[in-house]
């Protein structure tokens, strides 16, 4: 009996030897500065005195930060059903064609283009005189500013779908595919037709591969900052000032105060949303 307990504590410490440089390496990378990031929310950014909670209360007061919060909370609305339905629409049509891996990897290649590229493609496409201007007026229709007017947040919009479709489709696809052909035989010779099939067989397997997409959507519609400020820096057109915008500028005025107390918050709401999610999928 001891010499099996002996046994199973030199396999946990092994086992604890093993993950403990990735744990020191999530703490020194991730846990201490967050908590850095914490104590700092409370805090002055000159002097560092206990300041209670005035930093969130200027925070939730600054009208910049109200129009990045609202313009975020949009483009998040926004974009995850859209990209939610057309991935889903795709790997549909794609996993029955021969050409599917084809395709597949056509749509995987924005992926691979740096943020650098994909900002410099639309400057090239959507600048005020830029080649979507040219081609209108070769067809007889007014250009646009594109970027400096409303328009600005659907150009913004189409670059982050044109960017997560492809890897979404790739997580539909491995979901459809773990769902066996002949259930949907036994269906067919029930009776059931194509629609039926798909509410009753295709979508009630799909739910953890929706849980997963609707995660990475939600986590990747805030890294949408990149594209929209190397197009239109610091003070881009209203509809497209993101909190992201915000809290570099903070950065760049050393409002380490404000931005701190935005950061937690922010942190706060993906952290209650993952998990709501997370707690919904257990309950169906």
């Amino acid at each position: 009996m001891n010499q099996k307990m002996k046994t199973r504590g030199r396999k946990d410490l092994r086992g604890l030897l093993w993950i403990l440089p990735s744990f020191l390496g999530v703490s020194v990378l991730y846990l201490l500065p967050y908590l850095d990031v914490f104590r700092r929310s409370f805090t002055g950014a000159v002097d560092e005195q206990f300041a209670g909670l005035n930093n969130y209360r200027n925070v939730l007061g600054n009208t910049a930060f109200l129009l990045a919060l609202k313009n975020t909370l949009r483009f998040t609305l926004v974009c995850i059903p859209i990209l939610i339905l057309a991935s889903l629409l795709c790997a549909i049509l794609l996993s029955g064609s021969k050409y599917g891996g084809i395709i597949k990897s056509a749509f995987l290649m924005p992926m691979a283009l740096p943020a650098v590229s994909v900002a410099l493609l639309w400057r090239l496409l959507f600048h005020s005189q830029g080649l979507a201007n040219q081609w209108m007026g070769r067809l007889g229709m007014e250009g646009s500013d594109w970027m400096n007017t409303g328009k600005a947040f659907w150009i913004l919009v189409a670059s982050y779908i044109w960017r997560n479709l492809g890897y979404d489709i790739i997580l539909w696809m491995a979901g459809l595919s773990g769902i066996s052909e002949s259930i949907y035989e036994a269906a067919r010779v029930d009776g059931a037709g194509e629609w039926q099939c798909f509410l009753r067989i295709t979508l009630p397997n799909l739910k953890s591969s929706l849980y997963t997409i609707t995660v990475l959507s939600f986590l990747n519609s805030f890294k949408v900052f990149r594209e929209a400020y190397l197009v239109a820096g610091n003070y881009p057109h209203e509809s497209i000032y993101m909190t992201q915008h915000l809290f570099n500028n903070w950065f760049q005025s050393f409002s380490f105060d404000k931005l701190s107390a935005a950061a937690v918050m922010e942190g706060g709401v993906l952290l209650f949303v993952i998990l709501l999610l997370q707690k919904v999928w257990r309950m169906d």
